[in-house]
């Protein structure tokens, strides 16, 4: 299982009205993009979400969250939300909102 298909679907539900949301294959997983920039993928059973620096440490504070180190070297601007924190839709939505919002609100590519 290269990404679990059932969080893809979730995430697409809640990206599913938008015109401006792509999927890629990436890392080995899914990645959701707004206006060509990544919001948001799915690695594994996991959420890989993309904030504004200053909200990482805020956001390291969750339940379930952690730095995104895929290669031993922590992806900058990146977590990772453990599948489990993401039982609750209304947890998913929330961090899937305040990454398509972040990337909303960079440069489209």
């Amino acid at each position: 299982m290269a990404y679990d298909e059932g969080l893809a679907g979730r995430i697409r539900e809640i990206v599913g009205d938008r015109l401006d949301v792509a999927e890629k294959r990436m890392f080995g997983g899914l990645a959701f993009l707004v206006n060509g920039n990544m919001a948001v993928g799915v690695h594994h059973d996991d959420l890989m979400v993309r904030l504004p620096a200053e909200e990482h440490a805020a956001a390291l504070d969750e339940p379930g969250a952690r730095v995104f180190d895929m290669t031993g070297r922590p992806m900058k601007g990146w977590l990772v939300i453990d599948a489990a924190a993401l039982a609750e839709d209304d947890d998913l939505r929330r961090w899937v909102e305040r990454s398509v919002a972040f990337a909303d609100s960079l440069p489209p590519k």
